[in-house]
């Protein structure tokens, strides 16, 4: 049994805590909760194809309890024209920020990076996240000011 913190790749058998961490970053961002069959669409980008649409690390703590995840994909910049590694969500559990699992998280995250050829990593957190604002700053990492905007698209 591993007694050091730890990230790894998520597994097929992480999605129902997948889906209760999800459940928590969305109350935690004031959000709604993921909707019905969250953990099988979820499974699909994952793990349904050879090539996954999205990558997703799980931070675990000795014991084998998954505390935490970063979710990331690639994306394309049309202004600098080229891929970067978009990280959609980090998150980690009440009581387990400041513990150094976010670096380990994002640690990670460049890892995925270099492993794709991706010499940039972009995401976003909610202006009111001082704390997240505090902690990527402390990587290095800079910010820019923008509005998130999401526009449903009916199939009808």
């Amino acid at each position: 049994m591993n007694d050091q913190p730890r990230v790894r790749h998520a597994r097929p058998a992480d999605l129902p805590r997948l889906a209760e961490l999800a459940a928590e970053h969305a109350a935690y961002e004031k959000a709604a909760g993921p909707a019905p069959g969250f953990a099988e669409r979820l499974g699909a980008l994952l793990f349904g194809t050879e090539h996954p649409r999205l990558r997703c690390l799980v931070a675990e703590i000795p014991g084998g309890e998954v505390v935490g995840y970063a979710s990331c994909a690639p994306e394309v910049s049309t202004w600098d024209a080229r891929e970067y590694l978009h990280m959609d969500c980090l998150f980690l559990r009440d009581g387990h920020r400041g513990l150094r699992l976010g670096p380990l998280l994002m640690d990670a995250v460049a890892a995925e990076a270099r492993a794709l050829g991706l010499a940039e990593i972009q995401w976003q957190t909610p202006v009111w996240n001082k704390g997240a604002v505090r902690f990527y700053e402390r990587l290095g990492a800079t910010g820019k000011d923008k509005v998130r905007y999401s526009l449903p698209v009916s199939h009808a």
